[in-house]
């Protein structure tokens, strides 16, 4: 009975690999259908997609939207560049994702297989659907840390790495700190202090920030002009330099200047002092003349006519204009000219030239008509005599110099 069995099962075995063997189709393993897998439905679609790296992902794997199985990977290969992986997916037909749908690499549990993902982008949908043949490309493919790059990147912390380096740091923080925990609560209590006092002034820093700013954009713009004032300040810094030499020269110079300047105000100090003191009542009289010495400097400016004059003119406006020769011989020159002369009874003969009132050197008097009348001779003897007031007594005649400013101040006529 034993030997019949086997014999019946090598048939069937037989007769199963014959069947396979006829089917032309066949490429391995991987073309057997799984028990358990998601419903592909009756018009599934094909998607495309670059992976950077799949990791052990297999043919036959899981595609899930949400968790749910909604297709499997049908192959994987390499693709045109020959550095990424392209894999072909199968989604069940009924599964409606946008066009820029994104394809994650992940993982079942921690030990699990793996499986794609298919997931509307976080951004919104795009415009279409993901249809047969679309292609997912690099930029929206992803996948998740693995297991054993987590347990490699903690294997080199652990062995060698940075625990030592922490066990190291705390060790000398604490030797640091030790004793000084004091001045360390102090530390931390300042730092508090300033922070608060920075936070009250954050607007006047922000203000400040906002000049720089102001500042930073009109040196910006005045880029230009600030370039040329620099190049243009090349000759100036050479002739300074050709100049250095005097330019000491005079620093040297005027330092002994001030040396001498001081050495005399030390010497005179005494004498400064004391003319100061000497000058303090005349500054003080000044004071107390207060505003009477510019009133009477401006009495002054408007001699012969003061502001007491203006009042009594009658009119609209008053105006002087006067032209002095203060020449003594033109004075009495013209004055001998008159044909009343006010110096005939003033002057003496021998001055006149033998002719009463009248120069030696004085020109011919000019020939005048006759106004008053009569005969010249009793003009000039009624001259010669003097001019009577009214009450009929004449005036007494001065001489010398006297009469001379008695006539020019208006006493003889």
């Amino acid at each position: 009975m034993m030997g019949l069995r086997r014999a019946v099962a090598g048939v069937v075995c037989a007769a199963g690999l014959l069947g396979v063997a006829g089917c032309g189709d066949f490429t391995g393993i991987y073309d057997i259908p799984l028990p358990g897998g998601a419903d592909l439905g009756d018009h599934p679609y094909q998607v495309t997609v670059h992976f950077r790296d799949v990791l052990d992902l297999v043919p036959q794997a899981g595609v899930k939207v949400n968790e749910v199985p909604v297709g499997r990977v049908e192959h994987i290969g390499l693709a045109q560049d020959g550095w990424t992986a392209e894999v072909r997916l199968l989604v069940n037909g009924g599964v409606e994702l946008p066009a820029n749908a994104l394809a994650n690499l992940r993982q079942s549990s921690l030990l699990g297989e793996k499986y794609v993902e298919l997931a509307p982008p976080p951004q919104g949908r795009g415009v279409g659907e993901l249809a047969d043949g679309a292609l997912i490309p690099l930029e929206r493919t992803n996948r998740n840390v693995e297991v054993e790059e987590v347990l490699g990147a903690l294997s080199m912390l652990l062995n060698g790495g940075g625990v030592e380096q922490l066990n190291t740091i705390t060790k000398e923080l604490n030797k640091a700190t030790r004793g000084k925990e004091a001045d360390i609560k102090a530390l931390l209590r300042n730092s508090e202090e300033l922070m608060r006092s920075l936070d009250a002034q954050s607007a006047t820093i922000t203000r400040a920030l906002d000049g720089l700013n102001r500042l930073s954009s009109t040196l910006n713009a005045q880029r230009d002009r600030i370039a040329g004032a620099l190049e243009d300040l090349g000759p100036g810094f050479q002739v300074l330099e050709e100049q250095r030499g005097q330019l000491v020269t005079m620093l040297q110079a005027l330092r002994e200047l001030s040396g001498v300047a001081v050495d005399t105000v030390q010497r005179s100090q005494e004498d400064l002092v004391a003319n100061l003191r000497t000058l303090l009542p005349t500054l003080r009289k000044l004071a107390e003349a207060g505003a009477d010495l510019p009133k009477a400097l401006e009495v002054l400016l408007t001699f012969p006519f003061n502001d007491a004059a203006v009042e009594g003119v009658k009119g609209d406006y008053f105006n002087l204009y006067a032209k002095i020769d203060l020449n003594l011989q033109e004075i009495l020159a013209n004055l001998g000219r008159s044909r009343q002369n006010p110096l005939q009874d003033v002057l003496p003969d021998e001055l006149s030239g033998g002719v009463p009132g009248r120069s030696p050197d004085a020109p011919p008097p000019l020939p005048l008509p006759d106004a008053g009348g009569g005969d010249p001779a009793a003009r000039a003897s009624t001259g010669s005599t003097g001019s009577a007031p009214p009450g009929g007594q004449p005036r007494p005649q001065q001489t010398g110099v006297a009469g001379i400013l008695g006539v020019l101040a208006g006493g003889a006529g």
